[in-house]
C-alpha cells in the first residue's frame, strides 16, 4: 500500500487519464503529488527527465501521459505516435529503474489486442495475432512499454505493472471532431446539431462494431486499486505477468452508443450513416476476470456516464 505522505509522480497529469487519477489520489487522501506541465518538463527531452527524477526522487509514478487520438488521428500522425510514445515510455520507466523507484504504473490501451482477438480479450492473447493497422504504430508503443516493464522486472527486479484501459471516456476529453475518439465526438456532434436545429447528424461507418466504455474515474480508481493490490514479484506469478485489463466486461455497438449519446444531449433529429468512413476492429470486448478476482468493479454505468461528461463538456 502507498503510503498517503509518500511522493508520487503523475506523468500526463493534463490529459484525461492523468487528471482522472490526480482526482482519485487526492480524493482518497495522498497529500505528496508531483505533476508538470509540458513547459516545467519535457517527456520527450532524455536528459530533462534524467535532471526531474535525480531532483523530485519521486517514490512511485503513474505513467499516463501518451500521444493519443482517434481513428484519423493515427491515420494521420503514424511517426508521430510511434516515435513520442516510445520516448516518453524509455526516459521515464528507465529513470524509474535509474533512481529506485518503488512501484509504477504504466497505462496502455486495449488495442495492445490483435485486431481478430477471441472475444472476450485475455491478457494471455497479446501478440497472437495481426494488429488493427490504423492504429498498429501507437499499440506497437504500448506493446512496447508493456515489455520493458515486464524485463525491467526481470533483469533488475523493480516492481513495474501495467493496466491496458479499454475505451474511456470523461471530464478532460478531447472534443475535438478531427482528434477525438468516437464518444467525445458524438457527444459534440449532437450538440451543434442541436444547437443549430439541424435535422440530421451524420455518423461514420455503419454502426455495426461493438465497443467497450469506461468512465475515466472508474478508471483511475482502478489504477489507483492495483497499484495498492497487485504485486508483479509474488511467488504465485510464474510467468511474469505484470499488466491487467481495466474495463467494464460489457459492451454496445456504435450504433446503440450514437442512440444513447442522442437521448442525453437531447436531440430529436435523425441519424444519417456514412458507411464509406472505416469502421475499425469489429470487436473489442476485454476479460475482466483477474480484476474481479482481486475485488475491483467498475461503478458508473455509460448512461449516467455519458450524462457527467455532457455536463463536464457545456461548462467548458
Amino acid at each position: 500500500m502507498m503510503d498517503k505522505n509518500a511522493k508520487i509522480y503523475i506523468a500526463g497529469h493534463r490529459g484525461l487519464v492523468g487528471s482522472a487519477v490526480v482526482r482519485k489520489l487526492e480524493s482518497d487522501g495522498y497529500t505528496n503529488l508531483v505533476v508538470k506541465t509540458h513547459t516545467e518538463l519535457d517527456l520527450l527531452d532524455q536528459k530533462a527527465v534524467t535532471d526531474f527524477f535525480i531532483a523530485e526522487k519521486p517514490e512511485y509514478v503513474f505513467l499516463a501521459a501518451a500521444k493519443v487520438g482517434g481513428i484519423m488521428a493515427n491515420n494521420t500522425y503514424p511517426a508521430q505516435f510511434i516515435y513520442e510514445n516510445l520516448q516518453i515510455q524509455n526516459n521515464i520507466i528507465h529513470q524509474a529503474y535509474l533512481n529506485g523507484i518503488k512501484k509504477l504504473l504504466f497505462l496502455g490501451s486495449s488495442c495492445i489486442y490483435p485486431k481478430m482477438c477471441p472475444q472476450p480479450m485475455k491478457e494471455e492473447y497479446l501478440l497472437t495475432g495481426l494488429l488493427e493497422p490504423t492504429n498498429e504504430p501507437y499499440a506497437l508503443a504500448k506493446i512496447a512499454g508493456i515489455k520493458m516493464c515486464q524485463s525491467y522486472n526481470r533483469q533488475y527486479g523493480t516492481n513495474f505493472i501495467a493496466v491496458m484501459p479499454t475505451n474511456l471516456y470523461g471530464p478532460g476529453d478531447n472534443f475535438d471532431l478531427e482528434t477525438s475518439h468516437v464518444l467525445p465526438a458524438l457527444v459534440r456532434k449532437f450538440h451543434e446539431a442541436k444547437e443549430k436545429g439541424d435535422k440530421e447528424v451524420i455518423a461514420w461507418g455503419t454502426g455495426s462494431p461493438k465497443r467497450e466504455f469506461l468512465y475515466v474515474d472508474d478508471m483511475a480508481g482502478g489504477s489507483v486499486f492495483i497499484m495498492n493490490n497487485f504485486d508483479p514479484n509474488e511467488a504465485q506469478n510464474e510467468k511474469g505477468e505484470i499488466f491487467m485489463n481495466l474495463g467494464v466486461g460489457e459492451d454496445v455497438s456504435i450504433k446503440e452508443l450514437t442512440e444513447i449519446v442522442k437521448k442525453v444531449v437531447g436531440f430529436e433529429g435523425e441519424i444519417v450513416w456514412d458507411t464509406s468512413k472505416p469502421d475499425g476492429t469489429p470487436r473489442k470486448l476485454l476479460d475482466m476476470g483477474k480484476m474481479h478476482d482481486l475485488g475491483w468493479k467498475h461503478k458508473i454505468d455509460l448512461e449516467e456516464g455519458v450524462k457527467l461528461s455532457y455536463e463536464w463538456f457545456k461548462n467548458q
